[in-house]
């Protein structure tokens, strides 16, 4: 996968009005900056459409509720600023949209976020969608965590630091991404995207059990495959499953559905069902 990405054109929505740039909205006290109290999500608009982008503004608000902010902006008003948004980039640009929350004032005892504090933003930027060359990936040695350890029912930023140093180690030893287990051992997903295996013409992905999000991209791509009459199958699944599947494939907001082109030492090619998941999603989103 692209180890990085230079800075591009950025508009973002804050305190009433729309300003170019990487504006600053955090200081050294704000909470979110030292104590990591912000929520975020990732829609994408790439050839003129952004699929699902209702959803994903859903998911924002009930993100903020789960790590006790307030969320103030309606889904419709986030869709509505999105689109009014877009029209900034040129035609067709291939954008990242991302609705965030944060607490700017602690609570009680420092730690807690004060609620009454919310603040929010909406940032757009241009990120180019990755062709889908195939990555490599590996087993990590970092896991998920539970449900009773971290709040994994959203997509807060607090989470990302331990996918962070999983993705750097298994960098480090060559690979694009890695496997996350959870903490029973049972694979959960990669580091930057949800997984699923081809075997003997099934698709098979982790259940969700609270070590990950149940992705928007996921979600669909189930639902499409499943529509097509594809047999997808949600279960337990272990690192010794991937190593003998047929095919691997990812699903996430940044690079949609993308294939796996090597587990550890063993080297795959993009399958029937990974394009049959491709085809339908592209479908999906332009039509």
């Amino acid at each position: 996968m692209v180890s990085g990405q230079s800075w591009s054109k950025t508009w973002s929505f804050y305190e009433g009005d729309w300003h170019e740039g990487n504006i600053p909205i955090m200081g050294v006290r704000s909470h979110a900056a030292w104590l990591c109290s912000s929520v975020f999500d990732g829609a994408r608009t790439f050839e003129g459409v952004t699929p699902d982008l209702d959803l994903h503004c859903a998911r924002v608000n009930a993100s903020a509720t789960t790590m006790h902010l307030e969320p103030t902006v309606s889904t419709e008003t986030w869709v509505g600023l999105t689109r009014d948004g877009i029209k900034r980039f040129d035609k067709d640009a291939a954008l990242y949209v991302r609705p965030m929350y944060w607490a700017e004032n602690n609570g009680k005892l420092l730690v807690a976020p004060d609620p009454e504090s919310t603040r929010w933003c909406l940032t757009l930027y241009e990120a180019p969608m990755r062709p889908p060359e195939g990555f490599s990936i590996t087993l990590s040695p970092y896991r998920k965590p539970s449900l009773e350890c971290m709040p994994t029912d959203a997509k807060a930023g607090c989470l990302y630091p331990n996918n962070a140093r999983a993705l750097m180690e298994a960098q480090a030893r060559g690979f694009g991404n890695c496997i996350m287990l959870d903490l029973m051992g049972n694979v959960s997903e990669l580091a930057t995207a949800n997984i699923f295996i081809g075997k003997d013409g099934v698709v098979l992905t982790p259940v969700p059990n609270g070590s990950f999000l149940n992705g928007i991209t996921r979600q669909r791509v189930i639902k499409l495959l499943r529509e097509a009459g594809v047999t997808v199958i949600e279960t337990t699944l272990s690192y010794s499953d991937l190593e003998n599947a047929d095919e691997i494939f990812s699903s996430g907001n940044y690079s949609k559905v993308m294939p796996v082109n090597r587990i550890d030492v063993r080297s795959l090619q993009p399958g029937p069902l990974y394009r049959k998941a491709r085809e339908l999603y592209w479908a999906f989103a332009h039509g």
